[in-house]
């Protein structure tokens, strides 16, 4: 990474000394059709000089405008002919408008380098602070689980414990284990969906099924977290999509609305779904923490987390929103997000092609 930002930081210094070395070109030229113009009319002033000489020793007109063609007589008067006049004019012209657009082009295609070479060290530079950042919070996401299993692992080394005890201290052990999994699990996903590697297969899929599944998986930490989760879906409504995505994006938008609503110590999720126009869309509205209106669209962003942690025992590597998004637009769906403002709750919008009745299972 440092040899590739060395070398655009090297083109770029050479791109702004060509800049500056197309402008000098530029006005050095400019420079030379002036003195070529003035030569050119200082020798033309000479033959007008020594014509008005000849006419006045008695040459007559015939024969000077016969030795210097350029110069005409007209009323005794020896002069550089009109023509000619407009010749070096015309002439002057062309070479400024000449230098003009070529200096006016290689500038512009500089210009374009630079842009486009500033707009790669900008990139690179959100790359490696979406690195740092990325690499700080999972540190600290498995930090946190690792020194909870040590603690549980210590207990249990260190003191006789009643079965009951036991229980308690394995489960947890394996809570810390679940949450580092799907951790790994959402790095994992992120990074095929980032490089393209997904087989996903297009099929009818019941929603409610699927909703269902999601919740009953979920409804213990729910529980736990005095959060009431209500679904509103009529039977039927299917969507067409992979199996898999269709499981992992409502996943991902009920794991992240539980997130937000956590720190409130308690709340409510609402699920509904409806058939509109060939489309079928659920909605997730729930009580938590929410974001500011304009931040819709950074929530699907990797390694974005608008409210880190928001004292939630459940953290995050800020991709199961940008996991989503992917999905759904390999399902030909969408996804959106919209808050009155922090402290107002959320409401997600999932949008699947709804499937053809011929299509339904």
């Amino acid at each position: 990474m440092k040899a590739a930002r060395v070398f655009q930081l090297t083109t770029l210094a050479l791109l702004v000394v060509s800049a500056v070395q197309v402008g000098y070109w530029v006005f050095d030229q400019r420079a030379y059709t002036i003195d070529k113009v003035h030569a050119a009319r200082a020798a033309y002033a000479e033959q007008a000089a020594a014509a008005q000489a000849l006419l006045d020793a008695g040459v007559s007109a015939e024969r000077i405008q016969q030795m210097l063609p350029p110069i005409v007589v007209v009323g005794g008067h020896a002069s550089l002919a009109p023509k000619v006049e407009e010749m070096l004019r015309t002439e002057e012209r062309r070479r400024y408008n000449r230098y003009a657009w070529e200096g006016a082009f290689f500038m512009l295609a500089l210009g374009a380098c630079i842009t486009v070479i500033g707009r790669a060290l900008r990139a690179e530079a959100r790359v490696l602070e979406e690195q740092d950042n990325f690499l700080a919070l999972v540190s600290h996401q498995f930090k946190t689980p690792l020194a909870s299993l040590q603690l549980s692992l210590e207990t249990m080394a260190l003191r006789t414990l009643s079965p009951e005890q036991a229980r308690t201290l394995i489960d947890r052990m394996l809570a810390d284990l679940a949450r580092m999994e799907a951790m790994v699990t959402q790095i994992l996903e992120s990074a095929r969906l980032e490089r393209g590697r997904v087989d996903f297969k297009s099929e009818p899929l019941d929603l409610g099924a699927a909703v269902t599944r999601v919740i009953a998986h979920l409804e213990e930490r729910a529980r736990q977290e005095r959060i009431a989760i209500s679904c509103d879906i009529e039977p039927g409504l299917q969507v067409v999509s992979d199996p898999l995505a269709l499981d992992v994006v409502v996943r991902n938008i009920l794991e992240n609305a539980l997130s937000a609503v956590t720190p409130h110590g308690g709340g409510s999720i609402a699920l509904s779904a409806r058939a509109r126009n060939g489309e079928v869309e659920l909605s997730v509205r729930d009580s938590g923490v929410g974001f500011r209106s304009g931040d819709g669209t950074r929530l699907f962003e990797r390694f974005t987390r608008l409210h880190p942690g928001g004292g939630s025992t459940h953290y995050g590597t800020g991709l199961g929103l940008f996991i989503v998004q992917r999905l759904m637009h390999l399902a030909h769906g969408r996804v959106s997000a919209h808050s009155d403002g922090v402290g107002q709750g959320a409401r997600f919008v999932l949008t699947w092609p709804a499937a053809a009745q011929g299509q339904r299972s």
